[in-house]
């Protein structure tokens, strides 16, 4: 069956965000093969020799039919996982693509393009949906050119709720702060935890690296989401173009066909060196187009871990 892919346009004409959030669940679970599926902190299950004295109720009964051997089955969890979201609300995050000719003739133009940081709200949502629906634990870090935003990690739906109420508040502002700045804010991270980073990665002094090294742990594992667009991918610019640094206001004039290869060749540099310094220290990379829908980027996503892959 088709699987229903919802984009942008969809997604902001319900105003009810848990409804929306739920609605992706339902709809992208469905592209995961149930008997495979794993939640956000859930580890594969392994089997071990039966010993005296472990319940009967664990041995795999299906597996001792096919190799006429008890096998205990361990249990899928080690203990439940704070799931810690981090997420870049510094102003480049308020970047889009330009609208399409389509978006252009709709009804409701300004309908169909998102800038990141609305991405980030709806992937951190539907990201602490599966958590806290699976017994975890969601906590919420928010980073911008204001003091950072930290929602500590419990569980349940009420916890959920809050979670959500903060997304739909954060604004994006300045820069993300240096790693001494946020600090304080680690230690709490860096036990039983896997956190995800939400960001564009735009940066001048490594900030965004820094972070998810420090946030690395033992018992943490850290995923970067790096957050790109169509327009920044393509370079679909003609003519005389105006380009505007977000965070910093200065503005930029350029003719498109001089510097769209010098463009494309530096951006395509700059994303393997962010992918090479993330691997080297043991971060987990996943590339999510904003201009995709997002529960296509999703279930992408899902079946990556099912798979147990990294990318």
């Amino acid at each position: 069956m088709q699987q229903p892919y919802f984009d942008a346009k969809t997604l902001q004409r319900v105003k009810d965000l848990p409804l929306v959030i739920k609605t992706l669940a339902q709809g992208f679970l469905h592209g995961i093969h149930t008997s495979q599926q794993r939640g956000v902190g859930i580890e594969f299950s392994q089997f071990r020799a039966y010993e005296p004295g472990d319940e009967l109720s664990k041995i795999d009964w299906k597996l001792f039919a096919r190799s006429d051997k008890y096998f205990v089955r361990e249990a899928e969890r080690e203990s439940d996982v704070n799931v810690w979201l981090v997420i870049d609300c510094s102003e480049s995050m308020l970047q889009q693509s330009i609208p399409t000719k389509h978006d252009a003739k709709a009804q409701t133009p300004d309908l169909g393009r998102w800038h990141k940081l609305d991405y980030a709200r709806y992937l951190a949502a539907s990201i602490s949906y599966l958590a806290q629906n699976q017994g975890d634990s969601v906590g919420l870090l928010a980073l911008s050119g204001e003091q950072p935003l930290q929602i500590p990690a419990y569980s349940g739906s009420k916890h959920w709720q809050k979670i959500l109420l903060s997304l739909t508040k954060l604004n994006a502002n300045g820069r993300v702060p240096e790693t001494k700045q946020v600090l304080k804010y680690l230690h709490s991270m860096q036990e039983n935890s896997l956190v995800i980073v939400i960001s564009d990665f735009h940066q001048d002094n490594n900030e965004l690296l820094s972070l998810t090294s420090q946030l690395k742990h033992s018992k943490t594992e850290v995923i970067a989401f790096h957050l790109d667009s169509d327009d920044e991918i393509n370079f679909p610019y003609q003519g005389m173009v105006q380009f505007q640094d977000l965070e910093s206001g200065k503005n930029l004039t350029v003719a498109a066909k001089d510097v769209r290869e010098s463009y494309l060749e530096k951006k395509a540099q700059s994303n393997k060196q962010l992918t090479t310094q993330l691997v080297k220290n043991n971060i987990n990379y996943f590339k999510a187009n904003i201009d995709l829908p997002l529960d296509e980027n999703l279930v992408d996503f899902l079946r990556v871990r099912t798979r147990g892959n990294r990318r």
